[in-house]
């Protein structure tokens, strides 16, 4: 594809190596000026590192970058932002106690701050003017007098956000910005996007998500195993095509959502009332039925209990009352209230969860593969004498990383050093390779890459159908409806209503998770 403009940022032969990955390899990226383009690639394909290099994060080992046809030099964030270019990262970088226009003037020295316009000074006042003036122009809705940590996900991005754009950034870089949004939160940051790219603006989005893709941008540059595959004018192309440049072959782009079998009740929740310890209640009389043999969705909008029911069905969260029973085949049942997850799995109730909190809950970043799963293996492996087994952990670590496709030097490499998507591979296939009984998910394929995510699916419906009951909590509702076979939907902590997946609709799921719907509970 070519474009007869000068661009407004061109990035040429640009190699980026760290030890023995090569992250990106020559790669020439052409950006123009008052366009949406969206950068796609698989996990570990280099689309992040690129954009920390034009960012000034990170320090290309070769190749150059051009702004308006002229070399420059990008060795910090500082340059960046003098050459009007800013990255709002997928982890938000901001001060909990301090307010939004505290944090959006958070570093600025005096002679940066004459740069700005109508903001001479280092003083709240002036600085909340600016910030409203930003706001107005591009339907921004932000208190600059707001604490951030009272602020939902949503609101945490927009002052990220406002921040490179009261900096003056005129070309903005979002590293996965809807990954933690509802399709509400999504639409509306769509739109001040779209009114950006109306003032001049120019806008990468770092991304995984097809069908937004297809909604917001322009254009898509498309990575493969850190390198440049080409540039695609939206409108003309589809979500095969775009899949089958990302992967190098043919992916299908559909769940088989297999018929349930052998279905009887393997986890009954009754009454469940969960309490924070301020007193703020989060499930409030919660109660239904997962089967074996079936997926259970769960839809809401982020916040409503999701993340609270998993941790309570896992021993992880304290309950105010309700009961969690688990029906074993021959129906004996076991009450796993105010069991720890250790307890529950000395009981041999095989229970495996995916928590939302990949590395603060699930994984221990500063351990590599192999000790991390030996972080689940080591119960059901017991130990001699004081000795542990290492070589399951390690045969298992390498059977993940083999059948996931996981981009990492080694089984030895800390957690902490794999790209969000593939430490997700890491924990899904930790989780599954228990052989449990029951799977909770949360979020399962959030930060990974359209293969990897139906690679996932079908992981989840091989285990429906060794007759594992899984609870599935997604945040994509097409993915709900074709991957569940009955989907609950919360609403405030409250089950609003519970559907079969085969006959409801975004438009019935929407209703419910808003509190204007009706469907049956049970």
């Amino acid at each position: 594809m070519q474009d007869s403009r000068t661009p407004a940022v061109s990035m040429r032969n640009i190699t980026k190596v760290f030890g023995s990955i090569v992250a990106n390899h020559n790669v020439n990226l052409d950006i123009y000026r008052g366009e949406i383009l969206s950068l796609l690639g698989e996990n570990g394909s280099g689309k992040t590192t690129l954009m920390n290099m034009l960012s000034g994060i990170y320090f290309p080992d070769d190749g150059e970058i051009m702004m308006d046809g002229e070399p420059v030099m990008i060795s910090s964030p500082k340059d960046a932002f003098d050459h009007g270019i800013g990255m709002i990262h997928q982890h938000f970088k901001l001060v909990n106690v301090f307010s939004a226009a505290q944090n959006i003037i958070l570093g600025i020295n005096e002679a940066e701050g004459k740069k700005v316009k109508g903001f001479s000074k280092l003083d709240m006042e002036a600085a909340s003017k600016r910030i409203r003036e930003i706001c107005d122009l591009y339907g921004f809705d932000v208190d600059p007098d707001q604490k951030v940590y009272d602020m939902s996900v949503s609101q945490k991005q927009t002052v990220e956000i406002v921040k490179v754009l009261f900096r003056g950034a005129d070309i903005l870089i979002l590293d996965e910005p809807t990954a933690v949004l509802t399709p509400q939160e999504t639409e509306k940051l769509f739109a001040v996007l779209r009114n950006m790219k109306a003032d001049g603006k120019t806008v990468i989005i770092i991304t995984h998500k097809l069908h937004e893709v297809e909604a917001i941008s322009d254009k898509v540059a498309i990575l493969r195993k850190g390198e440049y595959i080409g540039t695609l004018i939206t409108k003309e192309t589809n979500a095969q095509e775009m899949t089958n440049m990302m992967v190098g072959r043919e992916v299908k782009l559909n769940i088989n959502r297999p018929e349930p079998k052998n279905v009887r009740p393997r986890l009954e929740i009754k009454g469940l009332t969960v309490k924070t310890d301020d007193g703020i209640t989060k499930l409030d009389d919660v109660s239904f039925t997962a089967n074996t043999g079936e997926v259970l969705g769960i839809a809401g909008i982020s916040g409503c209990g999701q993340k609270e029911l998993l941790e309570a069905i896992a021993g992880l969260q304290p309950i105010e009352k309700g009961e969690i029973d688990y029906v074993e085949d021959d129906g004996k049942r076991v009450n796993l209230v105010g069991m720890d997850p250790i307890k529950i799995d000395m009981l041999g109730v095989s229970l495996a969860f995916v928590p939302e909190d990949r590395l603060g809950m699930g994984l221990v970043a500063n351990m590599d593969l192999a000790d991390n799963m030996m972080l689940r293996s080591f119960r059901r492996k017991g130990s001699i004498a004081g000795f542990t087994d290492r070589e399951t952990p390690r045969k298992l670590a390498e059977k993940v990383v083999d059948e996931l496709e996981v981009v990492t030097p080694s089984i030895g490499t800390p957690v902490r050093r794999l790209s969000g998507g593939n430490v997700q591979k890491v924990l899904v296939g930790r989780e599954i390779a228990m052989n449990p009984t029951v799977l909770m998910s949360a979020y399962a394929v959030r930060g990974l890459d359209i293969n990897a995510s139906y690679m996932i699916y079908d992981l989840i419906n091989q285990q429906k159908e060794r007759g594992v009951a899984v609870v599935f909590v997604g945040e994509d509702l097409d993915v709900l409806l074709e991957l569940s076979d009955r989907i609950l939907v919360l609403c405030g902590g409250k089950v609003s209503g519970i559907v079969d997946g085969r006959k409801t609709d975004k438009n019935e799921l929407g209703l419910l998770m808003t509190k204007l719907g009706g469907g049956e509970v049970g």
